[in-house]
């Protein structure tokens, strides 16, 4: 029988390939086992298919994953039940088998790739884009040093911020290198678990060895033939005693020659003031347990020598490598003295992961986003009421002292608010309850937007964190959050992460994970004057109320970023694993203090783009992916970058505006720029009529270079033996001399440059180069003014003892200041301007 053209060229079926899937049931029976099957058709369908009859609706789809092997052939679901089985996982019936998800992912990966794995190394996901250009650009810079001189050390900077995977990524970099031995150095050996993780999951790192302290593991008995990672605290091994003694257990890090050292959580220096100011609230000897934790005290040499000094490595450190990396999140002091160049740096900040973020929807729509759970954050600030500001103002303009307002008194459950019956406004306030607030509202025609009145907002304040001022404040408030009369706060579950008995470092968490449990139901506020700040991880967290006073932005930002956490359920309905449901797309930080919250985050914005020349592109750059509200005390309005620049700065007193001009970044005295000005006699005439110079006496930087050389020649003779007593006693002397004396050629440089600030008031030209102005346009003012000459002075400039990048912003805060503030006064000095001239660049006004 002859068949029809239609028959015989019958149309192809749509071709699925097939599907491995598996299946957990919630019951004592199935406890422990996985049911592993495979299908052509939908892994969902076919599941509640086979459940259906049977009546069960207990289960999880844990895996949906395609058959195929990397060469295209199809494997079974019978193959990987007998792969499992050769792994001598249990088979107790038919497809169901005793074994994690882990272990069936690994050989899942075996089949696919048709190596055996040690361990579970199953993980097969690739380097995200800007994880592949962190290891090309790293790699290419060492490259190219290593071809200019083959024995450089080349040294380069990671600026990435928390979930940039920074611990995969240094992998990828040294299998780049083909590296054999990696040692990485924590500064805070609590990120040791991702290190550990990430080697023994991966496949890319299949053979490798991991040797640490608590791992165990002799690193002398290791397989000199397949790569090694050894991970240790700097202050285990490479601290050393006062005199530069090394620990014997850690000789051995002398006798290998290293391909790739790694430091990890390094925050130069900065980084002990952040922990100080962190910490600051809470008792004496907790603060300094906890600053510890963060920043050991062993810690101070490195920063001078790596900081200050601008000392290589191999002259402080017990070991030999090929290339250093640095991996840090707030680099700000780093970037800010020039330490690394912009070849030698790769960034990766909260602007940039946004922008990712934005990028990957805008041209993939639908699809599942790698930095989709990441939570955008929004700053909103709120003025208070004159009645409270009256209470706690503080400062040349009178700003909202939080220190002082939240101030208490007194012990246990009898600690109280100083200005009780004000903070309970306040509490009154953040919820709307607050009654010339609700008329002023009737009036405007709209109610204002506080955190737990506000429908938008109230969501993200289920789980929030408020960082007090200090010990005594965290008790008052859970004190007054209890009182009976405040029914709305017996809601939330109180908990008081600050003192003593709440537990030193991460055992400050537990109860305030038993507090949240899973999230969704329960409601906390976790009370901290510093705990919990750093090194934490709590998604439910999805605001912040800043209520102390905070100096640096370093501090500022680690705290907000505590919120940012990502919270989502991969695998919502148990039956699509590749599903993500994202619970916190935003976090929120509110402020009550408007003037100092947006100089941080001027600032932060600021320092985060050092090599932006014109500050009012950096912030805008930022506050288009951290939108800033501000409530004036009748309206919430958003402010953009140039008004946040205005508050900021305008805000600023005189005071902190002059300590731009005081500040030690100004200045370089490392030897390296002191030798230079010693091999210079023109230079040296120069700084000889600094007013002041002479009295620090004859040859004083002979005397810090000579010092500071004999100094390190006595640590590097530690290195091999212990010093006699003698030795020892020359070292702290020796020491102490040329730090004071490099100190004072500090002070005298920076008390010239005080006198800039008085030379451009005086001067008419706004928009030429102030190098320009003091070179060509008024030069005889200026040698009035600051007692140098022009050609002194840019002798000086060339020799680098000034840093010009720091210049650059002291002077944009100077000209924004001087005209924001006369035109509060009506007065316009400069109509028409529209550049600013900064140091050696001129930027557009707005």
């Amino acid at each position: 029988m002859s068949k029809t053209i239609e028959e015989i060229l019958a149309p192809k079926p749509g071709a699925r390939p097939p599907r491995i899937y598996a299946y957990s049931i919630a019951d004592a029976a199935h406890k422990g086992r996985l049911k592993i099957g495979q299908t052509t058709r939908n892994v969902k369908r076919r599941v509640a298919e086979q459940l259906k009859t049977a009546g069960i609706k207990n289960y999880t789809i844990e895996l949906d994953e395609s058959a195929e092997r990397d060469d295209g052939t199809i494997f079974s679901d019978h193959d990987v039940r007998a792969a499992l089985v050769r792994k001598k996982f249990a088979n107790p019936e038919l497809e169901w088998m005793h074994c994690s998800l882990q272990d069936l992912k690994t050989v899942l990966t075996e089949l696919r790739t048709g190596q055996r794995f040690t361990g579970t190394h199953h993980q097969t996901f690739s380097m995200r884009r800007e994880q592949a250009e962190a290891v090309k650009v790293t790699h290419a810079y060492f490259l190219s040093r290593w071809a200019e001189d083959i024995h450089a050390v080349p040294r380069f900077l990671w600026n990435a911020k928390m979930r940039f995977g920074k611990t995969f990524t240094t992998y990828q970099l040294a299998r780049k290198l083909e590296a054999k031995r990696v040692l990485v150095v924590t500064f805070k050996p609590a990120v040791e678990d991702a290190w550990q993780t990430d080697l023994e999951s991966h496949v890319d790192f299949e053979g490798w060895q991991y040797l640490s302290k608590s791992s165990g593991g002799d690193p002398t008995q290791i397989d000199r033939k397949k790569p090694v990672v050894y991970f240790g605290s700097f202050l285990d091994l490479l601290g050393r005693d006062a005199f530069g003694n090394i620990k014997p257990r850690n000789k051995w890090l002398h006798t290998v020659n290293w391909d790739l050292v790694v430091f990890d959580e390094y925050h130069f220096g900065a980084w002990r003031d952040t922990a100080k100011e962190l910490f600051e609230g809470e008792e004496e000897a907790v603060a300094k347990k906890e600053a510890n934790l963060e920043y050991g005290a062993a810690l101070e040499a490195v920063n001078e020598d790596l900081g200050v000094l601008s000392e290589k490595e191999t002259e402080f450190l017990p070991i030999t490598t090929r290339a250093y990396l640095y991996l840090s999140g707030t680099p700000f002091r780093a970037l800010a003295t020039g330490e690394f160049i912009e070849e030698q740096i790769f960034n990766w900040t909260y602007t940039d992961e946004q922008r990712a973020k934005k990028t990957f929807a805008d041209k993939n729509p639908g699809k599942w986003n790698p930095y989709g759970a990441l939570p955008q954050m929004r700053l909103l600030t709120y003025r208070m009421p004159e009645e409270l500001l009256a209470v706690a103002s503080a400062g040349e303009f009178n700003e909202f002292d939080l220190n002082e307002f939240f101030a208490a008194t007194g012990t246990g459950k009898g600690v109280q608010f100083e200005h009780k019956s004000d903070v309970q406004k306040w509490l009154q306030i953040i919820r709307g309850q607050y009654m010339p607030k609700e008329v002023e509202g009737l009036k405007t025609g709209s109610a204002a937007p506080f955190p737990y009145s506000n429908v938008r907002l109230l969501q993200y304040m289920q789980h929030s964190f408020w960082f007090l001022p200090n010990v005594a404040a965290c008790r008052a408030m859970a004190n007054l959050l209890a009182e009976k009369h405040n029914v709305f706060w017996h809601e939330y579950k109180v908990v008081t992460a600050a003192g003593e008995d709440a537990g030193i470092g991460l055992k400050a968490l537990p109860p305030v994970r038993k507090a949240i449990g899973s999230g969704f139901t329960t409601k906390t506020i976790t009370l901290s004057c510093g705990k919990l700040t750093t090194g934490v991880t709590v998604p439910q967290w999805s605001s912040i109320l800043m209520l102390r006073n905070l100096k640096s932005p370093e501090t500022y930002f680690q705290a907000a970023f505590r919120v940012q956490s990502p919270w989502s359920i991969q695998n919502p309905n148990g039956d699509d694993p590749n599903e993500e449901e994202i619970l916190k797309p935003l976090c929120l930080v509110f402020d009550f203090a408007p003037t100092r919250a947006l100089r941080q985050l001027s600032d932060y914005g600021i320092g985060l783009s050092p090599d932006e020349s014109n500050p009012e592109t950096a912030v805008k750059d930022l506050v288009s992916f951290l939108p800033v509200l501000a409530y004036d005390g009748a309206n919430m309005t958003q402010v953009d970058a140039g008004g946040i620049l205005d508050i900021a700065i305008a805000g600023t007193s005189a005071t902190l505006l002059a300590r731009k001009w005081e500040s030690p970044v100004l200045v370089n005295v490392d030897n390296e720029t002191l030798q230079r000005i010693l091999d210079n006699p023109e230079a040296m005439a120069a700084v000889e009529r600094i007013e002041g110079w002479r009295a620090l006496g004859d040859n004083i930087i002979e005397t810090i270079i000579n010092k500071s050389e004999e100094v390190k020649g006595l640590k590097n003779e530690a290195k091999g033996k212990e010093l006699t007593e003698k030795q020892k006693e020359q070292l702290t002397e020796e020491e102490k001399e040329y730090k004071s004396k490099r100190k004072l050629v500090q002070e005298k440089l920076i008390k010239f440059a005080t006198r800039i600030p008085a030379f451009m008031y005086l001067t008419d030209f706004r928009e030429n180069k102030l190098q320009d102005v003091i070179t060509k346009l008024e030069p005889d003012l200026f040698l009035a003014v600051t007692g140098l000459t022009v050609k002194d002075f840019d002798l000086l400039v060339n020799l680098r003892v000034f840093n010009t990048e720091q210049m650059n912003q002291a002077v944009f805060a100077f000209r924004r200041y001087e005209d924001a503030s006369l035109r509060y006064t009506g007065i316009e000095r400069h109509k028409g301007l529209t550049h600013y001239g900064l140091y050696d660049t001129v930027v557009a006004r707005e």
